[in-house]
């Protein structure tokens, strides 16, 4: 993998999402509705919901595409970043991860 940085501003991380087709998405791992959320970051095909599909409980595994407002919410009070790979010219990576923030 090529280097890396570490982003935290928040318009920063939008700017890099829209440049990717990329939304703010939470998915509920936990065994009560609502009290786990995991934020993802989705692109593609994987950010339209498709509205015909059958119902199922809010934490069945699937996610669900939020505001930013909401996703960076949890992003702050969880102290977390995200580390992307570094540009490089004629390319455009997909390569993130979400990670909590140095001490």
């Amino acid at each position: 993998m090529a280097d890396t940085i570490m982003l935290t501003d928040h318009e920063a991380i939008r700017s890099w999402a829209a440049s990717r087709a990329g939304f703010p998405a939470i998915v509920d791992v936990s065994p009560e509705t609502g009290t786990q959320a995991m934020l993802r970051l989705v692109f593609g095909q994987h950010a339209y919901q498709d509205q015909d599909q059958a119902e199922r409980p809010v934490n069945a595994g699937g996610y669900e595409l939020v505001e930013w407002d909401e996703w960076f919410k949890l992003f702050d009070e969880r102290q977390l970043a995200l580390v992307v790979a570094a540009e490089q010219p004629g390319r455009r990576e997909q390569f993130h991860e979400i990670v909590r923030r140095p001490a």
